[in-house]
């Protein structure tokens, strides 16, 4: 995978205003990204996701968790999902979008304030539910778009916009779309 001119802290942090005018009840799912195997990318216009396998097609059930004692996937980091304004700014060219891994990018505020754990998001026949799992930048994130990306990211301000990403479970099957709207259904236990 090819890597591209990495932008410097000062460049990504002049992009905290667009990224912060993020819609936040709803937003648009703009990319899906499949990742069939190690540092494979399928981008995809339709996808399934599945209550016990995520998003169909994905690794997710085959990528060992440091987070769960034995190892396995940890069922809170089903679905990775990131704001679409930041891999759009951090990664710059659309070719480069989907080296950040995350499989769902939607044009929506998914900072921790607007989506705390248990909200649930309602995306095309499907409902997803956002977890308390941190989803951090890591040694991949950094060889794809630079220190100062991770830095900005990691940041305070990044982690609470949750600048690289968030995670979620499925709670209810579906199809997704890109197009279709997320959109705020209701926090857990309220119902859907």
């Amino acid at each position: 995978m090819a890597l591209g001119n990495h932008l410097t802290l000062a460049e990504l942090e002049a992009g905290l205003p667009h990224i912060r005018r993020a819609p936040t009840d709803h937003g648009e799912l703009k990319l899906i990204v499949r990742r069939p195997a190690v540092d494979q990318r399928d981008v995809l216009i339709e996808a399934e996701l599945h209550l016990l396998e995520g998003l169909v097609g994905d690794t997710w059930e085959a990528r060992p968790s440091s987070r769960t004692s034995d190892g396995s996937p940890h069922p809170d980091m089903q679905l990775n999902i990131m704001n679409f304004r930041v891999i759009e700014l951090v990664a710059g060219n659309e070719e480069r979008w989907p080296l950040a891994g995350d499989q769902l990018y939607v044009d929506m505020d998914i900072g921790a304030e607007n989506l705390p754990p248990g909200t649930r998001l309602a995306l095309g026949s499907a409902v997803i539910e956002v977890t308390a799992q941190p989803h951090t930048g890591c040694q991949k994130f950094a060889a794809r778009f630079g220190t100062d990306a991770v830095k900005f990211v990691n940041s305070p301000t990044g982690k609470a916009l949750r600048l690289r990403g968030m995670n979620a479970k499925v709670v209810r099957p579906g199809r997704v779309r890109v197009g279709d709207m997320a959109r705020k259904v209701s926090a857990r236990g309220a119902g859907f």
